[in-house]
């Protein structure tokens, strides 16, 4: 609803456009994604997961998932993503990560489309996250089904 508002809103320039000759045709859906989503880096995560302000979407594998998260995170892959299946919850905000960000950049973009708001991920992902010193959780080794 908000996306086609956003086109109709848009198509008298789009339409301008080409009356001139040439120019600006509009945005297609892709840049209309890439602009409701934005970054928070690992020390901004980290005072929003202390202060309990965040639900965490891992959306790296089951296997990187057991093998290393930020504690609290859920785990929905993004081979298999689908944004209706991510908890909305109106006193917390949603932010993805990945290994280095840009698996959670592309989900960010789904889900920004699906929700029509902005969606933050995790920038430079777990791997900025542990490289700046904050904590990790894994399952137990024994756990593991590879095994």
């Amino acid at each position: 609803m908000i996306r086609k508002s956003i086109l109709a809103a848009l198509a008298p320039l789009a339409l301008a456009g080409c009356a001139g000759g040439g120019g600006y045709a509009g945005p297609d859906s892709a840049d209309i994604a890439s602009a409701r989503v934005a970054t928070v880096n690992a020390q901004q995560l980290a005072t929003l997961v202390e202060a309990g302000e965040v639900v965490l979407i891992d959306v790296r594998t089951p296997y990187e998932f057991a093998d290393s998260r930020i504690a609290g995170a859920l785990n929905a892959p993004l081979t298999h993503f689908d944004p209706a299946t991510i908890p909305v919850d109106t006193t917390r905000e949603v932010i993805l990560y990945c290994g280095s960000s840009r698996r959670s950049g592309i989900a960010a973009e789904r889900l920004a489309e699906y929700r029509g708001t902005v969606v933050r991920h995790l920038e430079g992902g777990i791997r900025a996250w542990a490289d700046a010193g904050y904590p990790t959780v894994s399952n137990d080794p024994s756990d593991d089904p590879r095994r």
